[in-house]
């Protein structure tokens, strides 16, 4: 993976760049996550907030209305980016999954990735540690 990485919305009018690696990449398998995506599953890409950084709960294009990026909490330090948002997808390559016991019964988890039946207790901490913490299942 090459930085800077950048995105936006489909329309273009929202960008965004990120200059530092990702924490993690990970699927959500969740089933509010299947019905926002219309699809099995959301990935996210979790890079950490720079210090001076301002977060919002949830950015969303006012225009075409694509979901770019959200995190847990307002203070939290991490912001979760919508992994088809990028410009270049090709470097994606989840390696946490949660909510694994609402995922759809054709999708295979590769082996030896990080797996949740439901997700960590506090996720806020969870994402700030890059997924160093134990699999529930």
């Amino acid at each position: 993976m090459r930085l800077p990485q950048t995105g936006g919305c489909q329309c273009g009018k929202l960008r965004y760049e990120i200059s530092e690696a990702p924490l993690l990449v990970l699927t959500c398998h969740c089933t509010d996550c299947q019905a926002m995506t219309s699809s099995a599953f959301s990935m996210g890409v979790i890079p950490r907030i720079a210090d001076s950084g301002r977060a919002l709960n949830r950015w969303v294009c006012p225009e075409c209305a694509s979901w770019i990026s959200g995190h847990p909490r307002p203070e939290a330090a991490t912001r979760n980016v919508r992994g088809g948002t990028f410009d270049d997808t090709s470097w994606l390559r989840p390696t946490v999954h949660l909510w694994t016991r609402s995922k759809q019964p054709w999708v295979v988890l590769p082996e030896g990735d990080r797996t949740f039946e439901t997700q960590p207790a506090d996720l806020s901490a969870f994402f700030a540690s890059g997924g160093a913490s134990t699999p529930s299942g």
